[in-house]
């Protein structure tokens, strides 16, 4: 009988144990919800439990045409609580309102590359009126492109660092990738769409129209010109030039997404003014076991700092 009163206590012991390990990186997972130029935009915020706005946040943007409840997103989110980093998952609008899941290729394009960065500071100034002092910014794939772009041209104290996750080269939307995705020509879309810009119609619906991963899509002149004209800020290597802040990015062995990121980025490694890190076997979505390896990466690099 004392025998087992002895393993009762010591399996209470071991659950408590258990539990108070748990409890020391509980997380709350709730929507945001809030008004952006007419529109309702929303976030997932995962705070971790007896950590507040003014500890260690995220802001993270998630690549094209998708969404923050993607797994790789909300994987993220939880393996980063679950070693006691709080993070902001944000949904870009792409002009739609309360925007979930993918984006509806049936639904016109009036969004622009570069609304992002006007989204990602709304967001950064609203954790900031919750009492965030400063952040570390993170973008995946096409949103890794604009949050470097964005931490460069709005860089301020509120920036303490930035993690690129495959980040976008540009050569996603140049002409040779939109011919080879197409099998058509860019440029006489792309000048068309000028010439219509230029004479002040940039809302004109551009019909039967293929656009990023949507074919035969409904886009604005505007917004095909602000995707496909090509610009120096489309390559994250470019733009990290510039960077003023720690920065890691973050790359797959078995990415076919950006296969060009590595020996784009190498020369910024070489000079001291990044740090990376490949997860091998690591495909473009970062799923399972690489997503916590990341994870556990990022957390290293923002206690560094």
């Amino acid at each position: 009988m004392k025998k087992t009163s002895t393993s009762f206590l010591s399996f209470l012991l071991g659950m408590q144990l258990l539990l108070s390990a748990f409890s020391a990186h509980a997380t709350e997972m709730k929507e945001i919800k809030q008004t952006y130029n007419g529109l309702t935009v929303n976030a997932n915020l995962m705070m971790v439990d007896g950590k507040g706005y003014g500890d260690e946040m995220v802001l993270l943007t998630h690549g094209t045409l998708t969404h923050k409840d993607r797994s790789t997103y909300a994987q993220l989110q939880k393996n980063l609580a679950s070693q006691g980093v709080s993070s902001l998952a944000i949904n870009l609008s792409l002009g739609v309102n309360d925007r979930h899941g993918e984006y509806d290729c049936a639904v016109p394009h009036t969004h622009k590359h570069t609304d992002a960065l006007q989204e990602i500071g709304f967001w950064l100034n609203w954790l900031k009126k919750q009492g965030t002092k400063q952040v570390t910014l993170m973008g995946h794939s096409r949103g890794g492109n604009q949050t470097a772009w964005y931490a460069v041209a709005h860089d301020s104290d509120a920036i303490k660092d930035v993690v690129l996750i495959a980040p976008a080269t540009g050569e996603q939307q140049s002409a040779d990738e939109y011919e080879h995705k197409y099998g058509k020509p860019l440029e006489p879309i792309l000048e068309k769409a000028k010439a219509l810009v230029a004479e002040g119609k940039g809302d004109t619906m551009l019909k039967d129209t293929d656009f990023i991963y949507c074919k035969k899509a409904q886009v604005t002149a505007a917004s095909f010109v602000d995707y496909y004209d090509p610009k120096p800020q489309f390559d994250t290597p470019t733009v990290l030039q510039n960077v003023k802040k720690p920065t890691l990015v973050i790359m797959g062995s078995a990415d076919t997404v950006v296969p060009d990121l590595p020996e784009k980025i190498k020369p910024l490694v070489d000079s001291g003014k990044v740090k990376t890190l490949m997860l091998e076997d690591a495909d473009h979505l970062f799923l399972d076991f690489a997503n916590e390896d990341m994870a556990t990466a990022v957390v290293e690099f923002i206690q560094a700092n």
